[in-house]
């Protein structure tokens, strides 16, 4: 976990990237960060690393540390995981059988009813800590095998290899506790607060690629999300309506 020093730089500077406070995209020196934060220079190197993996800044050797202008026109969302380094991260098979879909798989991936699906959980461990028991289904359509390597190792970086191009992923995020099953398996104790995340993989064509549900400890979730006026004013025009009020 990062300290309260680190998560503070980390925020302010998103916070101020999307502000445009930094001329020419351009942030100031690593001495000059420390001295205005008054930390290390290594805690300017955490925080600055994180920014690097999400994507919202680069460094340039010889030249200085810059904004991604592409990321300032898009929705960010940075979670426990996107920022954590994938050789600090590793993912344990727990099983993986072809299962016939329920019905709401069915509707989920648009199957024929005698269409088979892949059925995997797996632990995901961070900093040799487990953070993460996830369930996942992805049709067997698309991939007739699913290797065990795969799963412990990047399910996404298999469906690119399959030539597949990956669009969007649709996630739900709501608060749960352990149930004493998932608890066990996560070396935790029942009841213990966690996210229940649950997702879906899109390819550009629209197919959904994979279907997951997620239990995740000690995580935590930004989102910088642009302003919609239009949809701000058709809420208030309705909440107005059944009031009586005028916006």
């Amino acid at each position: 976990m990062s300290s309260k020093k680190t998560e503070f730089i980390v925020t302010d500077l998103i916070s101020k990237i999307f502000q445009q406070k930094f001329w020419h995209n351009k942030l100031p020196t690593q001495r000059d960060l420390a001295a205005a934060y008054q930390v290390s220079r290594f805690t300017i190197q955490k925080a600055l690393k994180r920014l690097e993996a999400i994507g919202l800044i680069e460094s340039i050797q010889g030249d200085g540390i810059y904004i991604r202008e592409r990321a300032l026109g898009n929705p960010l969302i940075s979670n426990s995981l996107t920022e954590v380094p994938y050789e600090d991260m590793e993912s344990k098979l727990i099983y993986r059988k072809k299962v016939r879909p329920t019905a709401k798989l069915i509707n989920i991936f648009n199957l024929a009813p005698d269409e088979l699906v892949w059925e995997f959980r797996r632990l995901r461990i961070v900093r040799y800590e487990i953070s993460q028991l996830e369930t996942a289904w992805m049709p067997c359509r698309l991939f007739p095998e699913l290797p065990r390597e795969v799963i412990e190792d990047s399910v996404q970086n298999y469906v690119l290899e399959k030539k597949y191009k990956i669009s969007h992923f649709m996630t739900n995020y709501r608060p749960a506790v352990l149930s004493r099953e998932a608890a066990e398996m996560m070396n935790s104790k029942k009841g213990t607060p966690a996210m229940d995340i649950v997702s879906r993989g899109l390819l550009k064509d629209g197919t959904i690629f994979i279907y997951s549900r997620i239990k995740a400890i000690h995580y935590e979730c930004t989102y910088i999300i642009p302003f919609n006026k239009d949809v701000y004013q058709s809420r208030r025009k309705q909440a107005a309506a059944k009031t009586g009020n005028h916006p």
